[in-house]
């Protein structure tokens, strides 16, 4: 199915949200309030979000939107990548998450990884900075961009955190059942060629 609403939604959202930021006049307010309703309708119309629910997402998000990063980490051993099982979903995705403010792209991935699955690593490159929008993920209310960061292990033991239940490394062609809300197929399967070949440029799409 067309996700053209979802782009309509997104657009009408980050606008509303734009003129509640700078707008004074109160009838104005009052038309951008209507906008972001209008847009939590679409969502609600298409997903399975409550519309109360999509308009909280909504009013918490203050200031001219941009859109939000998730970083992931890339680790090998043996040819094959790290993975963590997430208790969300049941299903298996990069470690990482959301960056915290405070922390920087690398800062994020070492506290992620190191929670998620008990690794210590430290960044070694940066190999892929992508538009979800770009790729097959499930549609989201959000816009997001996601970094993925090539991490080298340097100690630590495999051990699931809070939001994880297993950890295991897997190989390019025996996959699990993947989390697509946080990566897709065709993604790892990006990350291994940076595998097969350590001089690759960085993606940025």
């Amino acid at each position: 199915m067309s996700t053209i609403w979802l782009d309509w939604a997104r657009r009408i959202q980050a606008l509303s949200q734009s003129g509640l930021a700078f707008s004074k006049d109160i009838y104005d307010i009052e038309r951008y309030e209507e906008l972001r309703t209008i847009s939590a309708e679409i969502m609600a119309e298409y997903t399975n979000l409550e519309i109360n629910k999509i308009k909280d997402l909504f009013t918490n998000e203050t200031g001219y939107q941009t859109p939000k990063v998730d970083v992931r980490g890339v680790v090998f051993k043996n040819d094959q990548i790290l993975m963590v099982k997430e208790n969300i979903d049941d299903k298996w995705a990069l470690p990482g998450g959301f960056c915290d403010i405070e922390l920087s792209p690398s800062e994020n991935i070492v506290k992620e990884i190191k929670e998620e699955s008990g690794y210590d690593v430290i960044p070694v490159k940066l190999i892929a900075l992508l538009d979800k929008n770009k790729h097959p993920h499930p549609p989201e209310p959000y816009h997001y961009y996601k970094i993925f960061i090539l991490c080298e292990i340097i100690g630590g033991e495999p051990a699931a955190g809070p939001e994880t239940n297993q950890v295991e490394f897997f190989a390019e062609h025996n996959l699990p059942p993947l989390s697509t809300k946080r990566n897709t197929e065709s993604q790892i399967k990006t990350m291994f060629e940076f595998l097969r070949d350590p001089e690759k440029e960085t993606i940025v799409d």
